[in-house]
C-alpha cells in the first residue's frame, strides 16, 4: 500500500489570513491543523497548539485574535514525501510530526495524518487499550488555564483528562483553550485587563463535562473504531476501579503500529 491509496485532500488557508479565521476553518472542518499556503504553494502547517501558543503569549496581549496572522503560528518545518511512498515507511515518519504532505515538484497532492493510516490499517484482534496507551497527564478542575496550556505545551500533548479526588469529571483540549483565549481577547481590553482576565480562568471553566473514555481492557479495534467515527483526538483509559491510569490518542495507536508491525 503506498501513501496515494490513503492520502486525503487537505484544507488549506493562506499566511495573509487572520488566525481567527484559521480557528473557524478547524472548527467547521472538525481539524487541529491546516496546510498554510504562500501564492498557491507550501508555506507550512498551522496547528491548534501553535494558535493556543500564540494567544496565550504576553507580547501579543491586548491584541484580538482578528489582529493576528496566520503567519504568526506558521510552523515552517513540513515532511515532504512521494505519493508512492510505503504506508509502512509513513507511519515511521509520522511518529516525528502530525501530517506528511504527498507533493509532486510543487503541486500539493494530499495529505497522510495519523487518521489516514488507521483507517487504512488493521490492528491485532487481540490487543487491548493497554497495548497502546501513554502514562497520563492530568489536571485538576481548580487548576488555571494558562497551567493547562503550559503542560499541553511543555510535553507536546493535545488534551489532559480532568481528575478531582481520583475520579474522571472532564476533560480539556487545545482546542478548548485557543476557543477560550480567542473569546477573552476579542473583548478588547487592555494588556493588563486581558492578562487578569486570562489568569483566572479555571480548567473548570472550559472543560468538556461528558467523557468518552476506554477501558484498558478494551479491544483496540473497538478503541480504533471510535477515534475514526466520533473523530476523537484521544481518549482517557480507565481501570476498573474507575482510575485514569492512561491515554490512548491516534499518535499512541500509530507508535503501538510502529512497534508491532
Amino acid at each position: 500500500m503506498q501513501v496515494k491509496d490513503i492520502m486525503s485532500e487537505p484544507v488549506t488557508i493562506d499566511k495573509s489570513e487572520r488566525l481567527g479565521h484559521a480557528l473557524d476553518q478547524m472548527e467547521k472542518n472538525d481539524l487541529r491543523r491546516l496546510l498554510v499556503t504562500n501564492r498557491d504553494k507550501l508555506g507550512g502547517i498551522i496547528t491548534m497548539r501553535q494558535i493556543a501558543r500564540v494567544l496565550g503569549t504576553r507580547k501579543s496581549l491586548g491584541m484580538p485574535a482578528s489582529s493576528l496572522h496566520v503567519a504568526s503560528a506558521t510552523m515552517d518545518a513540513v515532511i515532504k514525501v512521494l505519493p508512492d511512498m510505503d504506508v509502512k515507511n509513513a507511519i515511521v515518519l509520522l511518529q516525528k510530526t502530525g501530517v506528511l504532505v504527498a507533493m509532486d515538484g510543487e503541486k500539493i497532492l494530499g495529505w497522510i495524518r495519523p487518521r489516514e493510516i488507521l483507517a487504512a490499517v488493521n490492528v491485532s484482534s487481540t490487543a487491548t487499550a493497554a497495548d497502546a496507551m501513554r502514562v497520563p497527564l492530568t489536571c485538576n478542575p481548580n487548576d488555571r488555564l494558562v497551567h493547562a496550556r503550559r503542560m499541553m505545551l511543555d510535553r507536546s500533548v493535545g488534551r489532559l483528562p480532568v481528575v478531582e479526588s481520583g475520579r474522571l469529571v472532564g476533560i480539556i483540549s487545545e482546542q478548548d483553550v485557543a476557543r477560550s483565549l480567542r473569546a477573552f481577547r476579542d473583548l478588547n481590553d487592555t494588556a493588563s485587563k486581558q492578562y487578569a482576565r486570562i489568569y483566572n480562568i479555571l480548567v473548570s471553566d472550559v472543560m468538556t463535562h461528558e467523557v468518552r473514555f476506554v477501558y484498558t481492557d478494551t479491544p483496540l479495534a473497538e478503541v480504533k473504531k471510535i477515534i475514526l467515527t466520533e473523530n476523537r483526538g484521544g481518549l482517557p483509559v480507565l481501570n476498573r476501579r474507575e482510575e485514569v491510569v492512561g491515554m490512548i490518542t491516534r499518535r499512541s495507536v500509530l507508535d503501538y503500529l510502529a512497534r508491532t508491525g
